[in-house]
């Protein structure tokens, strides 16, 4: 009796060999990838679609005129009334307002605005102020009395080098999920904090002393970046580690999406919706993006806050992995 002829590439299975591909397996990675970049597209696009600008910061020398001011554009400025100029130009060089107007000497207006803010922002408030002076009937003259950088003339290198950190923290975190059958928990912990450490000092090196595009002194600068780098890395390792599955995809919404659209870099903060602006100081790309800014143009005025929501957001989500960690081996 002969054998039957031994099956090749291209003699398709038997019925009973054929294996069902539930649905979940291949429906669920394509439904949060059409997520992913409909919340990437929606958000960057639509944040930009029709930016206005809300409770700009705004230094008015002058009781008389700060009134009028706040009178002519309403809750579109937030206005901060000097005793004289040289403490309404104070408040742009400290950060605590983006502008300040007052009288020029000559019947008209000065305008001092701090270039370093970004382009949006002092587009903004200079578009606010010459429609006061236009309805006031004065002379609108501007000064920038906080340029950018020479070779950060759009003021986007803060956010292209706080963007590129935040992506190496979440490619290293996506690593280090797979290594929890190599790597116990604590080594993983010291590459984390390692990486962090290298990556913001290069960071720091090529966008500072190599590049010339971040006038902010070297060493808080690397400390920054680290921070932000450890920050984005446990995040991702926690959502990960918690949500399995899920858990890379709600890190990539949280940090790469939500946290750099609404970072203030792109469009300035001032010109966020509400909800926008609140989240944007919470999340570490944008407290990395005001630390970077504070540290190049405004001599760090502001700069505790970021590093504090940095660091909690790395302190916190090492514990959490940590807890996680220990919860799974109690129970296997």
């Amino acid at each position: 009796m002969t054998s039957p002829p031994a099956p090749t590439e291209s003699t398709p299975p038997a019925p009973s060999a054929r294996r069902a591909v539930p649905v979940r397996a291949w429906l669920q990675p394509a439904i949060v990838g059409l997520i992913v970049v409909s919340a990437f597209i929606g958000l960057y696009v639509g944040l930009q679609r029709n930016p206005e600008p809300h409770g700009v910061p705004l230094a008015v020398t002058g009781q008389q005129l700060a009134t009028e001011v706040q009178q002519t554009l309403g809750d579109r400025v937030d206005v901060h009334p000097a005793a004289d100029p040289a403490s309404a130009r104070r408040a742009v060089l400290h950060r605590d307002a983006v502008a300040a107007l007052g009288p020029n000497g000559d019947g008209g207006l000065r305008l001092d605005v701090a270039g370093a803010n970004g382009v949006s922002t002092t587009n903004a408030v200079t578009g606010l102020a010459a429609t006061y002076a236009n309805q006031a009937g004065q002379h609108l003259e501007t000064a920038d009395i906080v340029p950018l950088a020479k070779y950060d003339s759009r003021g986007l290198s803060g956010f292209y080098v706080a963007f590129g950190v935040t992506l190496a923290g979440f490619v290293l975190a996506q690593a280090t999920l797979g290594l929890s059958h190599v790597l116990p928990l604590r080594y993983r912990f010291r590459l984390i904090w390692g990486f962090s450490v290298a990556c913001g000092t290069i960071a720091a090196a090529i966008a500072g002393p190599v590049l010339g595009a971040l006038p902010a002194p070297f060493l808080p600068l690397a400390g920054t970046l680290a921070l932000l780098t450890a920050a984005a890395a446990f995040t991702t390792k926690l959502f990960g580690t918690w949500l399995g599955t899920f858990g890379v995809p709600v890190a990539t919404l949280l940090l790469l999406t939500i946290g750099n659209s609404t970072s203030g870099a792109t469009i300035g903060v001032v010109l966020l919706p509400r909800l926008a602006r609140i989240v944007s100081g919470l999340l570490p790309p944008g407290a990395a993006i005001r630390a970077v800014g504070d540290l190049s143009y405004f001599g760090g005025a502001h700069l505790a806050v970021p590093l504090i929501t940095l660091a909690l957001w790395a302190v916190l989500g090492a514990l959490l992995v940590g807890l996680r960690s220990r919860q799974v081996a109690a129970r296997g």
